[in-house]
C-alpha cells in the first residue's frame, strides 16, 4: 500500500496495479470538451497519488485519448506506471485482421510516446468474429509480444458469454486479462457468476464502468446510453436510489465505486477521470476501502431493494451471435 491506495496482482502477469485504475477516455472529448493541459494535470495528479495503471484506446476520441495520454507520460518514469490500450475498434469501424492489429500496435506506441505496452486488448471483441479472434488476432499479438513491444494479451467485451467462448479455444496463458464492463455494480452483479471460471483460466480480472455508464449518477444517464427500453424505464428506478444515497448524505457514485473496489477478486476497477478534483475525489473514496471492514449493510441494502426492477437488466452488444 502507497499513497493509501492498495495494489492487487494482475492475475499471473506479475503486475501488481493499483486497485483503483485510470480510464483515459475522457481525455479524447469523448463526454465533453476537455483542455490539453487540463488532461495533463490530471494524469500527473493520478500518479502522484498512487495510481498506476491507465488503460485507453485508440477508439476513444479518434486516436486523441491517446495522444494526449502520451503527452503527460512523456515526463513520468516509465517504471511509475502500467499502460494499457487496445487493437480492433477504431473510429472507422471494427478490424481484427492480423494486419491492422499489428500497424495499430505501432501507431500506439508512436502517439504513446514509449517502447512498450505492458497489455494490448482485442476491444470489443464481440463486434467481430471470435473465431477470427482466436485464429487471428491472438496470434498476431503473440508475435508483437516475442518483439517486446507488448508484454501481455487481453481481450474485452460487453457479453461475459464471450471470454468464455475464446478462453475455453486457446492454449491456457495464451490470454492473460479479461476486461469487463456495467457487470460489477449495484445494478447489475452478473460477473460473480463469472470469476471462479475466470480464475481457473488463471486471467485478471478488470472492471470498468462501476457507475453503470451513467447510471449510478446523480445527474443521470447520458442520453446515448445503449439500454434497451425495458432498462431505460429503469432509470426512474436508479434515480430513486441515488436520491435515497442523498437523503443519507452518501452518493451513490461513491457508494457504487466502494462495491467494486471491495471485491477483492478484480484486480483494477476502471473509472474515467477527466479533471484533477475527480482524481481527488476517487482517490479518497479507494483510500477509504479496507476489505476486512463491514460496509454499510443497511444503506446497501437499501438500495439493492430500489434497484431490484432493473436487477442484471442488461443490454446487447455486437453481433446476434455473441449475446
Amino acid at each position: 500500500m502507497a499513497g493509501g491506495l492498495s495494489y492487487r496482482q494482475l492475475g499471473t502477469t506479475g503486475l501488481k496495479v493499483s486497485t483503483l485504475g485510470f480510464g483515459a477516455s475522457p481525455l479524447g472529448s469523448v463526454f465533453w470538451p476537455v483542455k490539453e493541459d487540463d488532461a495533463i494535470a490530471t494524469v500527473h495528479e493520478a500518479i502522484r497519488l498512487g495510481i498506476n495503471f491507465f488503460d485507453v484506446s485508440p477508439y476513444y476520441g479518434a486516436t486523441l485519448a491517446e495522444q494526449v495520454l502520451g503527452k503527460a507520460l512523456k515526463s513520468i518514469p516509465r517504471e511509475k506506471y502500467y499502460l494499457s490500450t487496445k487493437c480492433g475498434r477504431y473510429a472507422e469501424g471494427f478490424d481484427f485482421s492480423a494486419k491492422r492489429v499489428s500497424q495499430s500496435v505501432d501507431e500506439s506506441l508512436e502517439r504513446l510516446n514509449v517502447e512498450y505496452i505492458d497489455l494490448i486488448q482485442c476491444h470489443d471483441i464481440e463486434f467481430g468474429s471470435l473465431d477470427q479472434v482466436i485464429s487471428e488476432t491472438i496470434p498476431a499479438l503473440l508475435k508483437l509480444k516475442e518483439m517486446g513491444k507488448v508484454r501481455f494479451i487481453g481481450i474485452t467485451g460487453l457479453p461475459l458469454k464471450v471470454f468464455h467462448y475464446v478462453l475455453d479455444r486457446v492454449e491456457p496463458g495464451t490470454i492473460d486479462v479479461v476486461l469487463s464492463y456495467c457487470h460489477l455494480s449495484l445494478n447489475d452483479t452478473t460477473l460473480l457468476e463469472s470469476i471462479p471460471y475466470l480464475k481457473g483460466k488463471k486471467v485478471g480480472i478488470i472492471n470498468a464502468s462501476p457507475l453503470s455508464m451513467g447510471l449510478l449518477t446523480d445527474h443521470g444517464p447520458p442520453e446515448w446510453h445503449p439500454a434497451p427500453e425495458q432498462l431505460k424505464v429503469g432509470w426512474t428506478t436508479c434515480a430513486d436510489a441515488a436520491k435515497h444515497c442523498r437523503e443519507r448524505g452518501v452518493s451513490i457514485s461513491k457508494l457504487a465505486l466502494e462495491y467494486s473496489l471491495k471485491n477483492p477478486d478484480i484486480s483494477t476497477t476502471l473509472i474515467g477521470m477527466s479533471s484533477v478534483e475527480q482524481v481527488r475525489e476517487n482517490v479518497a473514496v479507494a483510500r477509504e476501502i479496507n476489505i476486512e471492514q463491514q460496509p454499510d449493510h443497511e444503506l446497501y441494502q437499501e438500495v439493492e431493494h430500489l434497484l431490484q426492477p432493473v436487477k442484471n437488466l442488461t443490454w446487447s452488444s455486437g453481433r446476434q451471435e455473441n449475446n
